[in-house]
């Protein structure tokens, strides 16, 4: 039958058979078998056209989706919209009708048209075609059978039917004898053609009739046919000449869509003879490309009539889901189908590479069996397998058995064990496989060496091959990896497919650096044998696969950083390193991070970080890190340290434990090198050291420069996913320790919470999950260890104290005690009296000059009275210093290192049991060995005291106690004698008993210790009167109470005396009160956004949600302007301090911000059209600084110009709410937490970045920058502290710069986020905070969202933006007098009566000027005129009142009339 003319041709051909169709259904049996007939006739001619183009062989899309301008698929998509057509094909013509023929066909053209249907769906949901297709292929005749059975194959694809028909499918295996027949037809057939064949025929065959094996004769098979094909090319293009292909003669046009397609064939076909040639292949043969397509895409896809190759094929078909079949395998090895499948893989004897393909799938489910892959491998199968030629579709099918292969180990083993001709033809035809075939032979082929990189043979055949090389262009020709277009002109199948060979190359470099890493090992410790000794190293055989864990490679990757020589030469990494690969592969984890549709989008991110924690052991490597590649974000390159931060943070992939933790991994190994220093012992190292510790220092400032430590610190106190917690908790802690050698991070964490408020404390008591507490241990042991690179002291493991603490500690230790050595003797003979020694007192009185009498009466009981209380008791001094429970003092190194036992019959035997043997001195309970007398102990911070190591000074009767001791010891024993080594031994594990000196000193520490502020310097103590350190504090120190502090200016003025004008501030602005409020007119939804005071503060400026400005009298309350300013809300306001312009800005509308001339007639003079945020330069007022995202513009307000741009993208810090600002001298800028100089225009330097949200502003003090928390010195860029009531507040400055008001930025809620005019950026209450220290004033809830505030330069009066009421939208602008407090008389709702109120100030806010006609108002309502003046001067003549008024000011109120 001739093909139709054109694409359009086979669609009209094919409608109008579904109309014959239409018209002849109820027709006879015959007319709609022919119609039948004729459309399998069309769609097998058109299936042929489609495998022209070589398709994957593996690719089960849709054809209309694999190739959108393919007849195939239009053919497919336009039978199926017929649905009368294939139900009837389904119900009528295949389970219902019984006609032979009928079902015939039917089952023919259900096979040609099953690439376009759901396998699943038509097996699944038709009940009884299976059963029915079962019983065609066991009693109908051909070709019905043959095609139930490729019908059978599709259907048992699927596993849940196949689960379903094990014992139907144990009867249709004797298919194999079947096979074997038409096998040995075939061969028969063949042998005959040989002998009569043409001499043409025997030409061109006769390379294959004699071949050497291996792949290089093998391809040479396919070189006389496939060498005409630019030939056959020219030929089509020239004259479009007519051919034969299956029977069937086509006159195609030179024009037309079918032209189109056959020369992209042609030119398909050309890129196949490349392929050949380049495989080695002689270009000299007369064979047509027609002749050789059998070898390569082959030509057969007519099921009728039946030939012999098509039957094999559907069997084969058939067999394949079968071959998974564990107790089928039996049956399969008697059969000897491993004979069967080695002549089908043999493309010489089967000439259909068709044949050869499906017999290859076979045999690929075949090997996932270890006892036949090891027989076929035997018996000479691999060798088969690469005499298969390539390009081919058959050579793709060789990509999965040599996958499947590399699957089962025990058959690689076997497989490594062949000759080396045979490992490196075999891994030469994968990586073939990697760069000429087909995207699933490409897959298959990475898989399989991503599995058999584990072993040994195959590696080094790998890297001799340039393998490395050639498996990374895989990744780096990627079109998605381009950041231009990304691929844009890719559909969604490219992507996807692109997507899958990124994540494959990844999973094998990753194995290919960890088999090289073991390696690499394996040197340096054999390396460190032969120079120092130990045990000898045995490296893996070259036929074993070397598996390891994920701790097992971190551990390798220690060890190489920890012993490794500092220049490092690792081969695999040199090349890696020169192929530029590292910068490739920091792109494709950035870009890979944006794959949210993608399934295996965290597999490759992890592969790829994986990869860079191994590379990142070579520091060459780790200095890539630290240049920029280019991104898919707006600024289109970030740092490479950056993109690794990002990931470990986990905002990308959340609760993705894997990915954080082989993040952290990179971040070790850059961070936690050894910074060996040369010894004097290897100072001849110091040279070769020089670069390496450049580049650790270099890696500590790139984690810094991009918020490493703020990353870390976030991920110290993650608690999900639960189940690793603790071990990113113990990664991050360690990174941290690494980091803090850096001096500069070391001084920001010592700043921190996190050991200013003993934080890291909190965090290391519990586990975030009991069953990781080996896991835990770790991070007790990296947080011990911080704190002491932190506090610079040593500190045992399990001390519970803040950096305050280690402080005051440190002052303790470094304390000298001294004692009157008097006081001790009389404790002494005290103690002899009290137990009834009277001569031993009295010796010791008279020797030892002590005196006597009513004084020595006197003294005891002044010491026992005086004693119980500086007895340290444990209770106490725990609770001042942690202590070592006593149990673990009994001896040996822990007893050293923690504590002491207590001068009790546990540690001094006496003689007999008695009272006084059993009995010690209270105040020596605690024992402790600090050093001598006289020699202070420095430099170790001790929190569980050490037992010291001075031997007590034997008296006479301390010798004489112990030798009678002994004896009587002996005596009481006199079996039991001990050897002079067991004596030795005895008296190396016994502690020495701790002198009395020592104890008492000890004793005296501990009082030392309890002092609120100790200091170093200390006088004598004495045993009988506890010991207290001096408070701190000036003569001259203002009383807290304001009447005191108010009498004092006269004696000391201004304040009072000492941090009066401190205590002042505290008192006057914890006090607000609510004078009026401010609504739009009648009529108008009232709707605030923003607020600022005029020049002269006869205004209140007011922004709008609908742009409008708004100007109020803060007298009368009335509405003096209204202005329209934007379209938008309104966001900011700033008057200058003139008057004559104010800055305005808007949320969205253009132009963003706006300068208006306020002096005669209010106008715009200059625009800003991207700027979200502006203000005014703060000295001069002559610029204008506005802020678009992370940019800052500065502008010259006379002519509107832009006069510089500040903007690294490299230290941008990305804050979601920056707003740039002028220093009070205009000459330094700071910017999205960066500090610029503004007249050279250079970044200065870049401040760490805590939080998400805000940027930072200057001090008025010119010395200092608040960025969120954290207060930085402008001078030395140090952190001075954190002051966390600060966090996430926007700060507004009063006149002075002595009270700062904060508002608190409530969290944002992605999933329900308002308009921006209508959403409130702060939450229900501001805050005060003292500006000279800090600490916090007050805190006042006004139980209402606010949107801005804004102070009045006289302190007198605060506006705040709030929401009406908590259930409408409406905002009004409420205003607070400062230093007074809602009267208890007054009601919430009255402060939403009150308009206007005359301006009342405080007492406080005037003492810098001065008062007259002071009028007090308090409870009794009593008046008193007086006056007070600068001199602090205070007059009256009924003074004695005044006091007892001032008395009541705390409750009162002194009011200032206007």
């Amino acid at each position: 039958m001739a093909s139709p003319a054109g694409p359009v041709d086979a669609k009209a051909e094919l409608t109008s058979l579904l109309d014959k169709w239409e018209a002849a259904k109820q027709g006879s049996t015959e007319e709609l078998v022919s119609i039948l007939t004729k459309i399998s006739e069309l769609i097998e001619q058109e299936t042929e056209e489609y495998h022209k183009a070589d398709p994957d062989p593996f690719d089960d899309r849709h054809p209309g989706r694999a190739d959108p301008e393919g007849m195939l698929g239009h053919l497919l998509k336009t039978l199926f919209k017929n649905d009368d057509f294939t139900n009837a094909l389904l119900n009528s013509y295949v389970m219902t009708s019984r006609e032979l023929s009928m079902n015939t066909a039917a089952c023919r053209l259900l096979q040609n048209i099953m690439p376009g249907l759901e396998t699943a769906v038509v097996f699944q949901e038709k009940e009884g075609l299976v059963e029915k297709l079962f019983q065609w292929a066991e009693e109908s005749e051909l070709p019905l059978s043959i095609y139930a059975t490729g019908l059978l194959a599709r259907a048992m694809e699927n596993q849940e039917i196949a689960a379903n028909y094990r014992e139907e499918n144990s009867k249709l295996v004797v298919m194999l004898s079947r096979l074997r027949e038409l096998q040995d037809k075939e061969s028969e057939s063949q042998q005959a053609l040989k002998q009569s064949g043409s001499q043409k025929t025997s030409q061109s065959h006769g390379a294959l009739e004699e071949h050497p094996t291996g792949p290089d004769s093998s391809t040479q098979q396919v070189a006389a046919p496939a060498a005409m094909e630019e030939e056959d090319e020219v030929e089509k293009t020239k004259d479009r000449g007519g051919e034969t292909l299956c029977g069937s003669t086509r006159t195609p046009e030179s024009g037309g869509a079918l032209g189109k397609r056959r020369a992209a064939t042609a030119r398909e076909c050309g890129r196949k003879a490349k392929q050949v040639s380049s495989t080695g292949i002689d270009p000299s043969t007369n064979s047509s490309w027609s002749e050789m397509s059998s070898w390569v895409i082959g030509t057969n896809y007519s099921l009728y009539p039946l030939t012999p190759a098509m039957e094999q094929r559907l069997i084969l078909q058939y067999l394949t889901p079968l071959g998974d079949y564990q107790e089928l395998l039996a049956v399969f090895m008697q059969m000897e189908t491993r004979d069967l499948l080695m002549r089908y893989i043999d493309l010489k004897n089967t000439n259909d590479v068709q044949l050869t393909f499906d017999s290859l799938l076979y045999l690929a489910s075949l090997l996932l069996h270890k006892k036949f892959a090891a027989d076929f491998i035997a018996h000479g199968g691999v060798q088969k397998l690469l005499d298969v030629p390539r390009p081919s579709m058959a050579a793709t099918g060789v990509s999965l058995c040599l996958y499947y292969l590399a699957y089962n180990q025990d058959a690689m083993e076997r497989v490594c064990m062949l000759p080396d001709s045979v490992l490196s033809d075999m891994v030469a035809y994968a990586l073939w496989l990697l760069e000429c075939s087909h995207a699933s032979g490409c897959c298959h082929a990475t898989m399989f060496f991503s599995i058999s990189f584990s072993f040994r043979a195959i590696l080094r055949l790998f890297d001799q091959q340039d393998g490395l090389r050639r498996l990374v262009n895989l990744v780096s020709t990627l079109e998605i990896l381009n950041v231009d277009d990304q691929g844009s002109m890719l559909t969604d199948d490219q992507v996807f497919s692109s997507r899958q060979t990124a994540k494959h190359t990844c999973m094998a470099l990753r194995r290919y650096f960890q088999a090289h890493l073991v390696i690499k090992v394996e040197q340096v410790k054999q390396s460190l044998q032969r120079t120092e000794g130990g045990a000898q190293v045995h490296p893996q055989p070259y036929y074993k696969a070397c598996s390891y864990s994920h701790d097992q490679v971190v551990e390798m990757m220690e060890f190489l950083i920890e012993c490794g020589p500092a220049q490092l030469h690792w081969e695999p990494v040199e090349v890696f390193y020169k192929l530029s690969c590292v910068p490739l592969l920091l792109q494709l984890i950035s870009i890979a991070c944006d794959w949210r549709t993608y399934y295996g989008r965290s597999d490759t991110v992890r592969f790829g970080l994986d990869i860079l924690a191994m590379l990142t052991v070579v520091p060459k490597v780790q200095l890539l890190l630290a240049d920029t590649v280019d991104v898919l974000d707006e600024s289109g390159s970030t740092v490479g340290m950056s993109v690794i931060l990002g990931v470990a943070e986990g905002e990308v992939f959340v609760n993705d434990a894997e990915i954080q933790k082989s993040a952290l991994q990179v971040v070790i190994n850059c961070v936690c090198a050894p910074d060996q220093t040369a010894t004097s012992v290897r100072s001849f190292l110091r040279r070769r050291r020089v670069s390496h510790e450049s580049v650790l220092t270099k890696m500590w400032k790139i984690v810094q420069a991009n918020n490493g430590i703020k990353v870390l610190l976030g991920l110290l106190t993650v608690k999900m996913p639960i189940t690793d917690a603790d071990q990113i908790r113990a990664l991050a802690c360690r990174a941290l320790v690494g980091l803090s050698r850096s001096a500069a991070v070391r001084q920001i964490i010592s700043k921190l919470p996190l050991f200013c408020s003993s934080h890291i404390q909190q965090l290391m008591k519990e586990p975030v999950l009991q069953d990781k507490r080996s896991q835990h241990v770790r991070f007790c042991r990296y947080a011990a260890e911080l704190i002491e690179r932190v506090s610079g002291k040593p500190l045992l493991v399990g001390t519970d104290v803040s950096l305050a603490r280690l402080q005051k500690a440190n002052v303790v230790a470094q304390s000298r005690i001294t004692f009157p050595e008097k006081e001790l003797l009389l404790l002494i003979r005290n103690h002899l009296l009290a137990k009834g020694l009277q001569d031993t007192a009295s010796a010791l009185t008279l020797e030892a000059d002590l005196p006597s009498g009513p004084l020595s009466m006197s003294l005891p009981l002044s010491s026992s009275s005086h004693f119980p209380s500086v007895v340290p008791s444990p209770v106490s001094s725990s609770a001042v210093l942690p202590r070592t429970p006593r149990g673990m003092s009994n001896g040996g190194p822990t007893a050293r290192l923690t504590a002491v036992m207590p001068l009790s019959s546990s540690m001094v035997q006496t003689p007999r049991p008695s009272t006084s043997s059993s009995t010690s001195i209270p105040p020596l309970s605690t024992p402790h060995g600090p050093p001598p007398l006289g020699s202070p102990q420095i430099g170790r911070i001790l929190f569980t005291r050490e037992r010291s190591s001075v031997p007590s000074s034997p008296g006479p009767c301390g010798s004489v106690k112990r030798h009678s001791r002994v004896l009587r010891q002996k005596s009481d024993h006199g079996a039991f004698s001990q050897s002079p080594a067991m004596k030795k031994q005895l008296d190396r594990h016994l502690p020495s008993p701790p002198a009395l000196d020592s104890i008492i000193t000890e004793y005296l520490r501990e009082q030392h210790a309890r002092c609120r502020n100790p200091v170093t310097t200390c006088p004598p103590f004495s045993l009988f009167t506890p010991h207290r350190c001096p408070e701190p504090k000036e003569r001259r120190q203002a009383p807290t109470n304001f009447t005191s502090r108010l009498s004092n200016r006269v004696l000391y003025p201004k304040h009072g005396g000492v941090e009066g004008g401190c205590l002042d501030r505290h008192l006057i602005f914890s006090r607000f009160r609510p004078i009026s409020a401010f609504r739009e007119a009648e009529g108008d939804e009232s709707g605030f956004t923003c607020c600022a005071f005029s020049a002269r503060e006869r205004f209140l400026m007011l922004g709008t949600c609908m742009g409008q400005l708004k100007l109020y009298n803060v007298l009368s309350g009335q509405e003096e302007a209204s202005y329209s300013c934007h379209t938008s809300a309104i966001t900011h306001l700033e008057p200058s301090r003139n008057g004559s312009l104010l800055l305005t800005s808007a949320s969205w509308s253009v132009p963003l911000s706006t300068l208006w001339s306020m002096e005669s007639v209010f106008q715009m003079k200059h625009s800003f059209s991207d700027d979200h945020y502006v203000e005014f330069s703060k000295m001069s007022e002559d610029r204008v600084i506005g802020t678009k995202d992370q940019v800052a513009h500065i502008y010259d307000i006379q002519t509107g110009q832009k006069l510089l741009t500040l903007n690294d993208p490299a230290l941008a810090n990305n804050y979601k709410r920056n707003c740039a600002t002028f220093n009070p001298s205009d000459d330094l800028v700071l910017n999205d937490g960066v500090m610029w100089d503004v007249r050279s225009a250079r970044a200065i330097h870049k401040f760490d970045k805590f939080n998400m949200n805000m940027s930072g502003v200057f001090h008025p003090n010119r010395l200092e920058v608040i960025i969120n928390t954290e207060i930085w010195d402008l001078r030395s860029f140090h952190l001075l502290h954190t002051v966390p009531a600060l966090d996430q507040c926007r700060l507004v400055f009063n006149h002075n710069a002595t009270v700062m008001y904060g508002a608190m930025l409530q969290a944002d809620e992605d999933d329900d986020v308002m308009d921006q005019q209508m959403k409130s950026p702060f939450g229900s209450s501001f805050r005060t905070f003292d500006a000279t220290d800090y600490k916090p004033i007050a805190t006042v809830d006004v139980k209402r969202n606010i949107f801005d505030l804004c102070t009045d330069n006289r302190d007198c009066y605060l506006a705040v933006i709030e929401n009406q009421d908590s259930i409408s939208m409406d905002t009004v602008c409420r205003l607070y007098e400062v230093g007074r407090q809602r009267l208890p008389e007054e009601g919430e709702d009255d402060e939403d009566q009150v308009k206007a109120c005359p301006p009342y100030h405080c007492i406080s806010l005037r003492t810098e000027s001065q008062l007259n006609l002071c009028q007090f108002e308090s409870k009794d309502s009593f008046q008193l005129k007086c006056s007070y003046n600068n001199q602090g001067v205070f007059r009256s003549s009924r003074c004695g009142l005044v006091l007892s008024c001032l008395g009541k000011l705390v409750h009162g109120y002194l009011r200032i009339s206007a």
